[in-house]
């Protein structure tokens, strides 16, 4: 493809704009945002891709000796905060990470997208589209400024105003995101009280990833404005819903979705057939990826619309997987399991590697399963051969470390470091004391 922009573009646009600070952003391990923010007058040097930092400083990174890496700005990524003072204005810039020999990083997250991408290509995919659903939840915040656990409505899925007292603030996160560049699609009140959804249009993986991680800058920044605190944490309240990030995923070749063959019953190509299959087969390995905190297995439960059992469907909606009605160019899966706690570009990454994995060795998938797997037992979900999703983050990681081809997809480093991170969080929340315990076992033992 193209590039949109050139050095001199971006120059240009820099001074016309009177942009005074370039955040130069990249996402860690975890998958959280971080940023060099440099004044205008050093942005050429960025541009020379000579931006240095301290890698061993970053989560999942390098050690203290190996410490210094570099910022190569994705010059497509350009963007300027429309929030951000007339006096001097702030843009971004996302970042690929280097190592000071000039050769891209292993552990990148960005990185590790870019490499499974380019196994498509060489299969002759020439673009992995997804489009994400995530989801949120706004809080108010105390005299502080911290976040409270009081929700601002008490509204349900698309309620309206008055019922729904984060509409203005959902708006005005659309507009900022349609200023940035976003194309819109929906927007509303999801399920639970407080909780929302956006919508914005698919585009291939590296700016679906990009988009997301944007998303999750304007969303918290603009409910801040409303005095609000939003969080993209899967399970913040007991009892409700929590939040997901469906992914819709296709598989195109220049124009044609290659998902669709309007010569099948369904309407699905023997290539969908196939990337379904891996990404049954490999569901429960990549659930510590697209699942990654100890808080997102207490939305992966029965009775809360979010999947727990490893099954596919046209129509229902309690598998892991459901194909919309869609075809021809809309054609997709959609895998309902992921939540925004994830790092995307590794999430979309092993997702894909599942995928293919299934196109490469032709698997084809078990039969659909069309009833409410809720409201199955375990023997009936044995004889229908449906697993269940890991229930904790341990057995997730246990899962993840077992599967060559979802281990492969990661990389030595990226795995390593991840899983390490992991056992550290599920060691910490294992060890920890809850109120639960205590208002179970104080008084009766």
């Amino acid at each position: 493809m193209k590039p949109k922009f050139t050095r001199e573009d971006i120059m240009k646009m820099a001074d016309e704009e009177n942009v005074r600070f370039i955040r130069l952003q990249f996402t860690d391990l975890l998958g959280i945002i971080k940023n060099v923010e440099i004044p205008v007058g050093q942005l050429p040097k960025a541009l020379d891709n000579l931006m240095m930092f301290d890698g061993s400083s970053i989560e999942g990174f390098v050690r203290i000796e190996e410490s210094d890496m570099y910022l190569y700005p994705d010059l497509d990524t350009w963007v300027v905060f429309p929030w951000t003072s007339e006096k001097g204005k702030v843009a971004r810039l996302i970042c690929d990470i280097y190592d000071a020999s000039g050769v891209p990083f292993e552990g990148d997250p960005r990185g590790v997208l870019k490499r499974v991408l380019v196994e498509a290509e060489k299969m002759g995919f020439t673009s992995f589209n997804i489009g994400p659903e995530p989801e949120f939840f706004l809080f108010k915040v105390d005299e502080k400024g911290d976040p409270t656990l009081e929700l601002n409505d008490k509204g349900g899925y698309f309620d309206l105003a008055p019922t729904d007292l984060g509409e203005n603030c959902r708006r005005d996160i659309v507009l900022e995101l349609e200023d940035m560049g976003f194309e819109i699609e929906a927007s509303h009140h999801e399920v639970a009280p407080g909780q929302h959804e956006i919508d914005f249009k698919y585009a291939d993986a590296i700016t679906t990833c990009d988009n997301i991680q944007t998303f999750k800058l304007v969303v918290k920044t603009i409910a801040r404005k409303h005095g609000l605190h939003a969080t993209f944490m899967p399970k913040p309240l007991f009892g409700v819903n929590g939040s997901g990030m469906h992914c819709n995923m296709s598989l195109f070749k220049g124009k044609e979705n290659v998902f669709y063959d309007p010569s099948t019953e369904t309407g699905l190509s023997e290539t969908a057939m196939q990337f379904l299959a891996g990404t049954i087969k490999h569901a429960e390995a990549f659930t510590a990826i697209t699942n990654p905190t100890v808080n997102s297995y207490k939305r992966l439960v029965p009775g809360y619309e979010a999947p727990c059992y490893v099954a596919w469907s046209m129509r229902n909606r309690s598998p892991l997987i459901r194909i919309p009605a869609s075809r021809g160019l809309s054609t997709r899966v959609e895998v309902r399991s992921p939540d925004p706690a994830a790092n995307p570009y590794l999430a979309m990454a092993v997702m894909l590697a599942a995928g293919l994995d299934g196109i490469k060795n032709k698997l084809t998938p078990p039969p659909s399963t069309d009833r409410n797997i809720y409201v199955m037992n375990k023997q009936e979900r044995v004889e229908e051969g449906i697993n269940d999703l890991p229930a904790t983050l341990k057995e997730a990681i246990n899962k993840l470390q077992e599967n060559e081809v979802i281990s492969g997809a990661l990389g030595a480093h990226a795995l390593e470091h991840f899983v390490e991170a992991k056992e550290i969080e599920w060691d910490m929340f294992r060890t920890q004391v809850h109120p639960w315990e205590r208002e179970q076992y104080i008084t009766s033992y």
